[in-house]
């Protein structure tokens, strides 16, 4: 018989942040800069804690020179990451180089990290991560870079964030159907409340001193903020870095205004640009949209940072560290006053 799980599940526009004392007297007394050493991997890495997402409109090269943690896509050539790294040494220590599980995934990411040494980190990215051939495979990638950290996911619950982890992996990736252009849940009815599994995951990671990346659902900094005061160690972001100039994407004009497409990787675009077209046997679960072109990153990353400041400035949190410590979520039913929801 089908179990129901009557716990209250959550997402980031279910609840606020409840404000404490503080004795910070401005934003810019914030500490957002933290260091992590990474289980499996004897690696220390300390820089900003905000990830561009894997995908070909968000995960680019360029999108690495603003100081960002980047997944870089997988659609990359060797030949374009060398060229990259003989340009741009100073960046890769900030690089992760994604895979699919496929055996052809596997040999160029072989190919990137003998090519390329500095390159630490490597991301995992699979639809479904709770197959067995994906264990797997996180297997077999940490016994060939035993140095290196691995991210692996996506998952929503503890006993697979645990066993990922004692798998080799270093971060899981959580997050099932709460990004933007995801369709998951709704072709599929599969997924989770977003906060409440980041937090679930957070504990179980965190239990065998491995971290977790909350993957997808934020719109705003407000949310980047909350993913931050409920655990996770890093917040991975594909919408909310789409539609700049350094996005990939196509850049479109109609009618005196630009746009730049941006897509899910499991969308059919998507699947059209890198697998000839959809499979019968499989469905997009993606959306292709046109995004308001936005200009510069690097206005966007401030605003982000900016809001987190904020945030830990009303929670009395010195450090980014300390936010969780001082967060308490309290339910709502309206986060913002819709009057002028379109006005800048």
């Amino acid at each position: 018989m089908p179990h129901i799980d009557n716990d209250m599940k959550l997402n980031f526009k279910d609840v606020l942040s409840r404000p404490n004392c503080s004795t910070l007297k401005s934003r810019s007394e914030v500490n957002l800069t933290r260091s992590f050493s990474f289980r499996n991997a004897k690696q220390m890495y300390t820089g900003i804690l905000i990830i561009a997402a894997n995908m070909d409109t968000v995960g680019t090269f360029e999108m690495a020179k603003f100081s960002l943690f980047t997944a870089v896509h997988k659609h990359y050539s060797l030949h374009q990451w060398q060229e990259f790294a003989g340009q741009n040494p100073d960046y890769l220590e900030y690089l992760a180089a994604s895979s699919g599980t496929g055996s052809s995934d596997f040999e160029q990411l072989e190919q990137i990290l003998e090519a390329i040494p500095q390159v630490k980190y490597i991301c995992l990215d699979v639809a479904n991560g709770y197959s067995e051939h994906f264990v797997e495979f996180v297997k077999n990638v940490r016994k060939r870079f035993p140095q290196h950290t691995i991210m692996a996911g996506n998952v929503v619950t503890r006993e697979m964030v645990e066993e990922l982890i004692l798998s080799g992996a270093n971060i899981i990736k959580v997050g099932i159907g709460p990004g933007s252009v995801c369709t998951t849940w709704k072709k599929t009815g599969v997924g989770y409340p977003h906060l409440s599994a980041m937090m679930e995951c957070a504990d179980a990671a965190h239990g065998l001193k491995g971290h977790i990346i909350s993957d997808g659902g934020c719109s705003c900094p407000g949310d980047v903020a909350k993913a931050f005061g409920g655990g996770a160690d890093l917040v991975m972001l594909g919408g909310m870095l789409a539609g700049h100039s350094e996005s990939g994407g196509e850049l479109i004009e109609r009618e005196g205004k630009k746009y730049k497409l941006f897509y899910g990787m499991s969308s059919e675009m998507a699947m059209k640009k890198y697998a000839g077209g959809e499979a019968e046997y499989r469905t997009s679960e993606g959306k292709t949209v046109e995004v308001p072109f936005k200009g510069d990153v690097e206005h966007t990353i401030r605003d982000i940072l900016g809001g987190i400041r904020s945030t830990c400035t009303s929670v009395g949190a010195a450090k980014l560290k300390k936010l969780s410590q001082r967060t308490t979520f309290i339910r709502v039913t309206q986060q913002v006053n819709p009057i002028f929801s379109d006005a800048r």
